[in-house]
């Protein structure tokens, strides 16, 4: 099984709110792309590598991330020999591919042909999420069908549902249908996702506007009645998108779990 790091983003959002900030508290934050922020003592993303490699269940870990922030992410990996970085040769937020172009350009450059763990560049989960349980999930639905996916997801509350997609289940945590960021109203599930797979989707939706295509919930949605999408649950996780969250996040990893490492295995 290989690992795709998505790291094309630009957080335009968290510069925003860097630049904006007259402290001057973090102005070692301006610049730099979400997954290479300081999480305690590690970058974002070298937490999932070291992750990665401690639990043996990938066999490659390709990076995914632009050209504006390529060098970056070249010194970054000098500490990670079994790390390969490709661009997707944009330089600005108007030029972006979106998540499931950047997905599909990593299985081509790298000839990926069996499973693939995708993983956002700018999210942690929090401590009961482990890469073993995941990898032994995988091989349970592979024995099931070839062509199962999983995604993780965890339970939301309420007022959460606006901003995530929302997936309804079976007692197999097989999903029967999911609604992209819905009102309360539209949905008796409370389970919000993250993950996978792709050139028919991209085909289908190619003269769409970026966010349909950029967003991975709405291919999701594509993917769920046309092959068999099963669910596994975790408590919550930190996704990096302004500043608020980025201190939470870092806040948690360092002084809740004291930059324990080992838990994501």
């Amino acid at each position: 099984m290989k690992a795709v790091i998505l790291a094309a983003g630009y957080g335009t959002r968290l510069q925003r709110d860097v630049s904006s900030d007259r402290s001057g508290r973090f102005a070692h934050l301006v610049g730099v792309p979400k997954p290479l922020l300081p999480v305690g003592r590690s970058p974002l993303i070298s937490r999932w590598v070291r992750a990665l490699t401690r639990s043996g269940t990938v066999d490659g870990i390709y990076v995914v991330t632009n050209a504006l922030h390529q060098a970056a992410f070249a010194v970054w990996a000098a500490e990670f020999p079994e790390v390969q970085i490709l661009s997707d040769e944009t330089r600005s937020n108007e030029e972006r591919l979106g998540a499931v172009a950047c997905l599909q350009l990593a299985v081509k450059h790298f000839g990926i042909q069996d499973g693939v763990i995708v993983i956002g560049g700018d999210t942690l989960f929090r401590e009961d999420f482990s890469l073993g349980r995941v990898a032994q999930k995988v091989s349970e639905l592979q024995a099931r069908s070839a062509d199962s996916c999983l995604l993780l997801c965890y339970r939301c509350r309420d007022e959460e549902t606006q901003k995530y997609g929302i997936l309804e289940v079976d007692e197999d945590l097989r999903v029967l249908r999911m609604k992209e960021k819905p009102r309360p109203s539209e949905t008796e599930s409370r389970r919000a996702e993250s993950l996978p797979l792709l050139d028919a989707f991209l085909e289908e939706k190619k003269d769409a506007p970026i966010e349909e295509r950029d967003a991975p919930g709405n291919f999701v949605s594509w993917l769920i009645p046309r092959k068999p999408v099963f669910t596994q649950e975790i408590s919550g996780r930190f996704d990096v998108g302004n500043l608020p969250s980025y201190l939470d996040c870092d806040v948690y990893f360092s002084e809740t779990l004291q930059d324990d490492e080992s838990f994501m295995v």
